[in-house]
């Protein structure tokens, strides 16, 4: 699984803060199928595009709302918080197929299909919805994490950061999940805005627990699945895999940094392969 590195992330943030706040952004909410009350925010006009945050990513710890501001020049724009963050709320006992409901919800409140931007973790939830039927007109995937063909799932890991969340010791779950999922050293901490929600982190264990080759296959949709010329090897060659098991699926390849590509330069590939389907 892959995370947007924390260092990173303050230096998106930084570049579209201006771009953000001279949006008016509509905060609402929708009910998904269990009656979790899912937040969301609509900016923007034209095709319905649906955004879906990383693991850790929320409204108060962002790392797709820059490039949805650049995107909304295009595109009517939703971006919400995932169950269990900001101002959604949460449902127990979790489950993969809750999730995917959220996004339905989300997708339906759009106008009933849209397409959808999932980055890492966020790509993975993307892939179950399109696999579940939900109406996604087309995927953009960054670097989405899945775990190679015969590679079993990593129960052990979630079972440590359940742990620690259990123990009360956020902080240190959020660092032993940065850790373990490969982010490098200079990009692990943990700020208390991510640690506010290191409870789902767990979730995104149990969403990349469930994401196989298999379920690539079974996906129709059209996808583009984006990857950083500066990211790991794991997250590039994943990539081109990831791609090659999509039956309608397109890779490119851009330069950026580790699993990350500046939104300046994201967000015209986003709008080229987006409106060559419309």
């Amino acid at each position: 699984m892959s995370f947007a590195a924390p260092g990173s992330l303050s230096k998106r943030e930084q570049s579209s803060t201006s771009r953000r706040k001279s949006l008016q952004r509509a905060h609402e909410t929708v009910r998904s199928a269990d009656g979790t009350e899912i937040a969301f925010e609509r900016s923007g006009s034209g095709p319905a595009l649906v955004m879906v945050d990383p693991a850790g990513g929320y409204s108060g710890f962002d790392n797709i709302r820059g490039l949805g501001a650049l995107l909304a020049a295009d595109f009517t724009v939703l971006t919400y918080d995932r169950r269990g963050r900001g101002a959604s709320g949460d449902t127990a006992p979790y489950a993969v197929a809750r999730e995917v409901d959220d996004l339905a919800a989300v997708i339906a409140e759009a106008g009933g299909s849209a397409s959808v931007y999932g980055f890492s973790s966020g790509a993975l939830l993307a892939l179950h919805a399109a696999a579940a039927g939900v109406p996604i007109d087309r995927l953009v995937l960054f670097e989405p994490p899945v775990r190679g063909e015969g590679e079993p799932p990593d129960t052990a890991f979630a079972a440590e950061i359940a742990g620690l969340v259990a123990a009360g010791r956020d902080a240190a779950a959020v660092e032993h999940f940065l850790t373990g999922i490969g982010v490098p050293p200079e990009y692990v901490s943990a700020p208390p805005a991510l640690a506010a929600v290191a409870h789902t982190l767990m979730y995104d264990c149990e969403i990349s627990n469930a994401t196989d080759v298999a379920l690539l296959r079974s996906v129709r949709t059209p996808t583009l699945v984006l990857d950083s010329q500066g990211s790991s090897d794991d997250l590039t060659g994943g990539t081109a895999a990831i791609a090659a098991a999509l039956p309608a699926g397109t890779r490119r390849s851009l330069a950026g940094e580790w699993h990350g590509v500046p939104d300046e330069d994201l967000a015209p590939v986003v709008v080229e392969y987006l409106a060559a389907g419309a």
